[in-house]
């Protein structure tokens, strides 16, 4: 007990000593053990130690004292001989390398063989050549479709056997060619499996089939044509065809196919249909078939068995096996498919796509061009790669596709550069502990095209030390109670110390741990173990050393604040030096490198060289280093200051002439200066003659009269002086420019002259074409005119033209603007010509590169009209091209409106004519020579005529307006010629627009229709209104909206002709049905298309509704029977009531304005009221506006604020139905400044700074950025900022270290998100002035640690703190949580060992009450043996200060804020050799106070949750853990809870702040789907605001219209989304669903819903097996749940196939339970909820 006492009073000594260490650490001592993994890894034997890291090395010399596992240089610097470290070395070698032989007109590659090992962690690279000919051997397999719709396609390939012949010679003269058929599965559903039927599918088809080869790869082109013509067609039944079966088997069937070894292998895949793909294959109907086993199975007349057998492959196997077998796929598709088939090929590193007509009669021409662009690539890919390595290719002298290709050179040899890396760890796993396959194999690395291969021979270096098997047992070195290993003793149990002499049995000896003169155990700085002392060692260093711990490893001599000068170690109070350096701290080098003069001597021989310094016997200003006299030391200022007195005394001049006697300097005229003198000589022009003069000093110039100046003789004069020829060369030029300007004028005044000129161009004319054009208003289709201007004469040269137009010109005082508002907004019509090409994606305003364009236009122009007084943003920016515009035609037209007041026009059109003869406006080019500006009654612009252009269009503005007379005059007038020489000759044209009376109205009767696509025809009709009855005639056409012509519907033209009396049309559009495929992939949106009518004729004029839309309303199959969603969005409402506007559509204008615009609904409304609020935020809050038109702009919003929104229609009758919810969130603004400061002063010098979130952050923060520097009494700054960039925004806390003591300093700290920087918080605080505090542990883990002694600008972090273990519950390995992460809500992976069929089942029972906490408990069983997962994580090491089996300190603490007087606490499981019991937390006031204690019985539980905290208090917590040896030390950690409000205040929370009390919003929105007359599936998703850590949902369903009790179900967990079936509901009954989310301060808003399942008869639930994740759940009602979970898989492959993606259901039921099996294949039929539909992502077809 007295010892325990003693100890116990040596402790506070220790954690003062701790401070002290974490100070010092910045100056290096502890640097090598923060981030040296070697030294913390503290691995306790050879073998461990190297396979802790590729640099680490083990020590082996037996006298070594340091750590033995450590970096080489290290272990070299400690004193451990070279012969005693061992380290292994990684090992490349080539094992075969011929050279590539470029006349050898075939592939090759070099090297041909390496060896290759390497240590974990470890990379090694090497180059490779490879050669492709510029013509190599073909074999090209054509795959064809036979279903029943390509037969017009087979027809046609069998007449282009001479055409596929002369393509393939022209390709190369070696080649082959062969032919296979596919059509589906022989099975249903896929094929009509009625006898009649399979005989003979269609009149003269073959019996259906899957997959066959027809004709092997021949040369004989004859047998090839002789043969295909044999074949007929045949047929299935569904759209999507089995062409991955037949893709698998023409690869792997290497030898029937006939494939070649070094020939170039191209497979064409020609079909119409999409494709079936993995799972497909398994359903009911046909029967679940296995996974595809990737063999070839083909009979002796090439037709594919294992159809019925085995299911289809999925993307990723076809994209390995054809790289494997060097086969380059072509997909020759027809638009139908095409847009299947995009996507499918950029899965392949090399593949082509084409489009095929319907006949299939260009497809030599596909294969021409797809061959060409697959000679330009080259794919290099590593095959059978272990699973511990890594491969990446890189060319220095190819670029990169984005497939991963290379564009090659044929014909040259290819550098490529290979490298490899050798994992650490996989799923947290050390690859060492992986089985040897996974470690070790043969790598195929392969080019394209390439049958030959590089084989890498590679492995993991995984060896166990040699030293380790060389052990000596029971060794004398270790008392006879332990083995020699390694120069180790490694002690038998109940032994230890360094030879394994110490006992604990054994009788203490202390008598020999006290130190002589002292009374202290080991100076109170160790323990007494078997009479020698152990000294405590700290932070993973030795800290105290010597036989009674008497010396401290810190203080010894430090050189600039480095211990050692960081050139030794410190070791019994000295320095240990290494070799080279010397002295008490190890600052003198032992060499005099450093005190060799220039001439090679020492000290120049007049001084001593001392520690590296020279030592100079005199010393001066002008003494160097090595006692040289440099003159380079203040040599400007000497040459100056005898300067006036060498030219006194060398030539008689200089301001001191005649006065010489005043100067005492040894002059000496010299002939030239020496040579070793030119670099050090005074160089100055007199001012007298302008000459140069030298002169340099020799001897010490503090000393003048010793000191000899050499002055040269001969000055540098210039040559004589020209400058008489200034004057008369400037008057020259001016005579010659004169002369150009009067040639110009006479040119300009006589252009009769200009032909005589032999540097001008003869004459020529502009002007327009004709004089006069006659428009009808009801035959145009445009409100511009393309008016021809025309040029004569020679066309040599550039000319320009200004032209104008008016309108109305036929009208008395049509230029009178006086009945105008000159202040009056008016839009002005703006168009330009940029330099660059145009393409299509430019019409669409949905595209990438038309945003993008846009964008560039709108921010230059918007700068260049923002200086124009009144001028708003520009609008309704679109791109077009422009014909008959000369050579500059292609270019890009942009067109946008520029509001602004009618009195800018002037300033507009300047500074449109100035910017575009600049052709730029700012950073936006444009081409010279082209603009217009339109206002609203005229326009003015310019046109270009370049070189060799005789005609170009001028495009007239007409103004068409309501209010047109009948018959009305527009006049455009040429003005001049501002470029060129060319006189105007047609000046003017005018344009007279007639508007006729019409003889009829046309129509649509309303603008919107629905229809479904089983009425597979949609019917319109057209009305007219006869005013004079006769003849009418009008053009309908249809366009695509969301609804694609010949996937959706037909396109149709027409005309529609009445008869005299006729008042009723129909326009008829066919409909087409959906594929599975379509389903699938396209059915998330509305589909529209629209009709017009156009071009009436006989004085007919369109009515009120020019067009319609279309909307086909999709069937949905819910029970088995098919129904119609969407029609209701459409129809009118009974009664004369509106429905819902059509189409809603939202988009952010700025960061709080928000642009909702939709399309009227049928009928006539009055008007339309908006409803908008904030996403989460119950509807009752909704702000409420009424606009007339269909759009209207939400302003005053908040920031990157989510808003849902909805619009109804109103006319007489009142409100109609409200359209669905929209969501749109505002743009980023910059954030405000950062919460407030808060400092924890660790020291005068180093202080914890950290700082909250700002109260609106506006977007997401990205970084923040904090700075700081010295400050004056008056806050002025001095000195340097500098600053830190935070690149974590979750890392709100930096420790500033080396700070300057007693000085204040200022802190600045600023939040930047998507907008940019926001505003800097300030603090200005001397950390002298502030009491200290032990330093909190930070609520993030990760705290940057900052040097303010470091350099400039932004500071690099120098170290972190060290990462946070996680392990799952349970585990007894090292753990922290925190509030972020649960592994319960994370990613389970599975892995499945072994190989064949294998069963894994997880089962867990959870057992819970409503709004209580559970436990979890989790068991796995593998067939009959127990299955447990492996948590690799790095092992405390020992102390050796505690008795055995007592438990070390809690390793780390870790708290997460819940609340402003909540707090998670959490730590590291301790090291300990017996089992941890249990725990103990103890925490109070930093200041004092009452001391609250918890004591935590299981060991499996690493943290606990403390209520009740004060707010803005800060609380010292301690942990501690208790084995059966007793309980260990503890753990402590001070924290504060910085909160803005008291809890108990009724005050609001501040916005913003740390914490706040605030509920979460409300969930997404509610989806649900019906699974069976009387249960549906509801999910939603979490909170867009959690506001904390959701604990669960409360879900409460009643009837809508009352009847029965509420049920309320709570359900816990915290997903992205969460997915709860309720049983026992009633048919044809609408239900109301409420969901509510709950945290730490309570329920959040509700999220409503209502749902009916209406009755359909015969409905059946389709059954999908095979491979599934399958989830099912049992609730009894009302109070206790109870929930079971398990994983089934079967199948030959005990892994889980490629692309294969789960999700989980769930069915509740009181008394019995129903599971429903899906996979992400298959799309839940969805009941529709508020116009929501529910499917999959169609990348999940395509993706792993």
């Amino acid at each position: 007990m007295c010892f325990r006492r003693k100890r116990m009073d040596v402790l506070p000594r220790a954690c003062a000593g701790l401070l002290l260490l974490s100070l010092l650490c910045a100056t290096g001592l502890c640097q090598r053990s923060k981030n040296n993994r070697c030294v913390l890894s503290r691995a306790k034997s050879c073998t461990e130690c190297i396979r802790v890291d590729k640099d680490c090395s083990f020590c082996t010399d037996e006298s070594f004292e340091e750590p033995r596992c450590d970096l080489r240089e290290n272990l070299l610097r400690y004193g451990c001989g070279e012969a005693s470290i061992v380290y292994t070395r990684g090992e490349k070698r080539t094992q075969q390398n011929f050279s590539i032989n470029t006349s050898l007109q075939r592939t090759q590659v070099s090297p041909q063989s390496m060896f290759m090992r390497l240590r974990a962690g470890e990379e090694m690279s090497f180059n490779m050549d490879v050669f492709q000919p510029l013509e190599s051997p073909v074999d090209l397999y054509i795959l064809m479709d036979f279903s029943y719709s390509m037969s017009d396609d087979l027809d046609n390939l069998k007449s282009m056997g001479q055409n596929l012949a002369e393509f393939l010679q022209a390709l190369t003269s070696n080649y082959t060619i062969g032919f296979g058929k596919f059509v589906d599965k022989v099975s249903s559903p896929q094929t009509d499996m009625r006898p009649e039927k399979l005989r003979e599918p269609w009149n003269n088809a073959d019996s259906p089939f899957s997959f066959k080869n027809v004709i092997r790869l021949t040369s004989n082109i004859n047998y090839f044509s002789q043969e295909l013509r044999k074949e007929r067609i045949s047929g299935n039944l569904d759209a999507p065809e089995g062409g991955f079966d037949a893709i698998l088997q023409t690869a792997v069937c290497k030898d029937k196919i006939g494939w070649r070894k070094d020939s170039t292998h191209l497979l064409v895949f020609s079909t119409e249909s999409a494709f079936h793909y993995e799972a497909d294959g398994t359903n009911v109907l046909a029967g679940i078939l296995a996974r595809n086993d990737e063999q070839c199975h083909l009979d002796t007349d090439g037709t594919y068995v294992y159809d019925t057998k085995q299911d289809y492959p999925s993307v990723p196997t076809l994209v390995r096996l054809l790289g494997q077998h060097n086969i380059i796929p072509i997909f020759a598709v027809t638009n139908h498919s095409y847009s299947y088939y995009e996507k499918l090929h950029k899965y392949f590193p090399i593949s082509e796509i084409g489009v095929l007509q319907e006949d299939s009669s260009n497809i030599v021409e596909l294969l021409r061009t797809a061959f060409e662009r697959i000679r330009s690539k080259m794919d290099i890919r590593a095959d059978f790669v272990p699973k511990a390595m890594k491969t990446e290719f890189t060319s220095s002298m190819y670029k990169k596709t984005e497939s991963g290709s290379f564009h090659i050179t044929r014909g040259e040899v290819g550098k490529f550069n290979m490298r490899m890396k050798a994992l650490e760890y996989i799923s947290g796993q050390h690859v060492c502990s992986l089985p040897e396959k996974d470690r070790q194999g043969v790598i195929h690395v392969k080019p394209t095209s390439l049958s030959d291969s590089l084989k890498v021979t590679a492995s993991v270096i995984c060896d166990v030390c040699p030293c380790e098997q060389q052990q000596e047992f029971n060794s004398p070195k270790c008392s006879f109670h332990g083995d020699f290993v390694c120069g180790q003793c490694i002690c038998h149990p109940g032994w230890r110390g360094d030879t394994c002499d110490c006992s604990p049995a054994s009788s203490p000896n202390n008598e020999a741990c006290i130190r002589p003169g002292d009374v202290e155990l080991c100076s109170g700085r160790g323990e007494c173990l078997c009479g020698k002392c152990q000294c405590y060692s700290e932070d993973l260093t030795q800290r105290f050393d010597g036989a009674f711990c008497q010396y401290d490893v810190l203080q010894c001599p430090r050189t600039s604040g480095f211990l050692c000068n960081d050139r030794g170690r410190c070791s019994k109070g000295a320095c240990v030096c290494e070799s080279g350096w010397e002295g008490p701290g190890c600052e003198c080098p032992t060499s005099n490198d450093t005190c060799i003069d220039s001439r090679g001597g020492i000290c120049n021989n007049h001084g001593r060289c001392e520690c590296g310094r020279c030592i100079c016997d005199k010393a001066s200003l002008y003494t160097s280093s090595t006692c040289e006299i440099s003159y380079s030391l203040g040599f400007q200022a000497v040459c100056e200051s005898i300067r006036d007195c060498v030219r006194c005394q060398a030539w008689g001049t200089g301001s001191v002439k005649g006065n010489c006697s005043t100067c005492h300097l040894q002059i000496q005229m010299v002939e030239e200066l020496k040579k070793e003198e030119a670099s050090e000589y005074c160089s100055f022009q007199d001012e007298e003659d302008d000459c140069t003069y030298h002169y340099t000093l020799e001897g010490d110039p503090t000393i003048l009269p010793n000191t000899t100046v050499h002055v040269q003789k001969k000055k540098e004069c210039p040559p004589g002086s020209f400058l008489w020829l200034i004057p008369l060369l400037i008057f020259l030029i001016l005579l010659l420019g004169l002369l150009l300007l009067l040639c110009w004028k006479f040119c300009a005044c006589c252009k009769a002259c200009l032909a005589l000129l032999p540097c001008c161009a003869r004459g020529r004319t502009v002007g327009f074409k004709e004089d006069h054009y006659m428009l009808r208003h009801s035959l145009m289709s445009s409100d511009h005119l393309d008016t021809p201007m025309v040029r004569s004469g020679s066309l040599k040269g550039r000319d320009t033209v200004r032209w104008k137009i008016n309108n109305n010109v036929h009208k008395q005082g049509f230029t009178s603007l006086a009945a105008t508002n000159p202040k009056d907004l008016i839009p002005y019509g703006l168009s330009l010509r940029l330099t660059r090409l145009f393409t299509q994606n430019l019409v669409k305003p949905d595209t990438r590169e038309c945003e993008q364009l846009r964008k560039e236009v709108e921010e230059n122009l918007n700068d260049i009209f923002k200086h124009i007084l009144g001028c708003h943003k520009l609008q309704q920016t679109k791109f077009r091209l422009q014909p008959n515009s000369g050579k500059r035609q292609d270019h890009t037209i942009v067109d946008t409106v520029l509001t602004a007041p009618r009195s800018a026009k002037p300033e507009i059109i300047k500074v449109m004519e100035k910017h575009v003869s600049h052709e730029a406006f700012n950073d936006l080019k444009v081409s010279p020579g082209y603009y217009t500006v339109t206002s609203d009654q005229d326009a003015h612009g310019m046109v270009e005529f370049q070189e060799a252009v005789e005609l170009v269009d001028v495009r007239v503005p007409l103004f068409i307006r309501e209010d047109d007379d009948d018959e009305k005059q527009l006049q455009v007038e040429a003005i001049d010629v501002p470029t060129g020489i060319a006189e105007i000759g047609r000046r003017l044209v005018n344009i007279t627009i007639i508007k006729e009376q019409a003889s009829s109205l046309i129509t649509f009767l309303q603008p919107a229709y629905s229809h479904s696509r089983f009425d597979k025809l949609a019917k319109i009709p057209v009305l007219r209104e006869i005013i004079d009855n006769g003849k009418s005639q009008v053009t309908y056409r249809t366009r695509d909206l969301t609804a694609k012509n010949g996937r959706d519907y037909i396109f149709t033209e027409g005309d529609l002709v009445f008869q005299p009396g006729e008042t009723r049309k129909e326009v008829q559009v066919p409909l087409l049905e959906l594929t599975e495929i379509d389903t699938l992939l396209h059915n998330c949106q509305l589909k529209q298309f629209a009709i017009d009518l156009l071009h009436p004729k006989y004085g007919a004029k369109i009515g009120r509704y020019p067009q319609t839309t279309v909307t086909i309303a999709d069937p949905e199959v819910v029970d088995g029977v098919p129904s119609m969603t969407g029609l209701s969005q459409v129809s009118q409402s009974p009664k004369g009531r509106l429905s819902a506007p059509l189409n809603p559509n939202a988009h952010a204008l700025s960061s709080r304005e928000i642009r909702f615009s939709w399309f009227p609904p049928p009928g006539k409304p009055l008007g339309y009221k908006v409803k908008y609020w904030i996403q989460g935020d119950p509807e009752s809050e909704a702000h409420l506006i009424d606009v007339k038109a269909p759009s209207a702009e939400l302003s005053n919003l908040y920031p990157f604020c989510d808003y849902e929104m909805q619009v109804c229609a109103y006319n007489g009758m009142g409100e109609g139905a409200y359209s669905d919810i929209i969501h749109c969130r505002t743009l980023e603004d910059v954030p405000s400044e950062p919460g407030r400061l808060a400092f924890n002063v660790v020291s005068s010098t180093v202080t914890q700074l950290s700082w909250a979130e700002p109260a609106e952050t506006n977007g997401e923060i990205t970084a923040y950025e904090v700075s700081y520097g010295l400050v004056n009494e008056d806050n002025v700054p001095i000195g340097p900022t500098k600053k830190v960039l935070v690149e974590d925004p979750k890392k709100r806390m930096v420790l500033i270290e080396n700070l300057r003591e007693s000085q204040p300093y200022r802190y600045m700290v600023k939040a930047r998100n998507g907008a940019g920087w926001g505003p800097e918080r300030e603090a200005t605080i001397n950390l002298a002035t502030q009491p200290k505090r032990p330093m909190s542990i930070p609520i993030i883990p990760d705290v940057p640690i900052i040097d303010a002694e470091g350099g400039e600008d932004y500071d690099s972090y120098l170290m972190y703190s060290a990462d946070v273990l996680r392990s799952p519950a349970g585990s007894k390995r090292p753990s922290v949580s925190d509030d972020s992460e649960h592994l319960l809500n994370g990613r389970v992976d599975f892995s499945f060992p072994g190989s064949g069929s294998g069963t894994l089942t997880r089962t867990t029972n959870t057992s819970y009450h409503q709004l209580s906490s559970h436990m979890q408990q989790e068991h796995r069983v593998m067939g009959s043996s127990s299955l447990t997962r492996d948590y690799s994580t790095m092992l405390m090491g020992h102390d050796s200060r505690l008795p055995l089996g007592v438990p070390d300190t809690p390793t780390r603490l870790v708290f997460s804020a819940l609340g402003p007087t909540s707090l998670k606490v959490s730590w590291q499981e301790p090291h300990c050799e017996k089992e941890v019991q249990g725990y103990s937390v103890q925490y109070q006031l930093l200041n004092g106070g009452e001391v609250h204690r918890l004591t935590i019985p299981n060991p499996s539980q690493n943290s606990v949750v403390v209520e009740d905290l004060l707010p803005n208090h800060s609380y010292v917590f301690k942990v501690k853990a208790q084995s059966e040896e007793g309980w260990g030390p503890e753990r402590e950690g001070v924290i504060t809870i910085e909160s803005q409000v008291d809890p108990q205040s009724p005050l609001s929370p501040v916005p913003g702040s740390p914490f706040t009390l605030s509920t979460p919003s409300a969930p997404g929105p509610l989806v649900f789907t019906a699974l069976s007359p009387d249960s549906l599936q509801l999910s939603w998703e979490r909170p867009r605001k959690p506001n904390g850590s959701i604990l669960g949902y409360m879900v409460t369903c009643e009837m809508l219209h009352g009847g029965g009790e509420p049920r309320n179900i709570y359900v816990e967990g915290d997903n992205p989304e969460t997915t709860l079936t309720v049983p026992h509901l009633s048919e044809n009954v609408p239900y109301k669903f409420k969901v509510q989310a709950k945290t730490t301060q309570g329920f959040g808003p509700e999220r409503e819903g209502i749902i009916t399942i209406e009755s359909q008869d015969g409905g059946t639930f389709s059954q999908f097996g095979g491979q599934q994740y399958m989830r099912e759940e049992v609730y009894n009602f009302p109070t206790e749940y109870t929930t079971k979970t398990s994983i089934s898989h079967s199948s030959l492959d005990p892994h889980f196939t490629d692309g294969m993606l789960t999700t989980t259901q769930r069915v509740e039921s009181a008394s019995s339970t129903l599971t429903k099996q899906v996979t992400k294949e298959f799309v839940s039929r969805t009941v529709m909820s508020s116009g929501t539909l529910t499917k999959q992502m169609e990348r999940q077809f395509y993706e792993a």
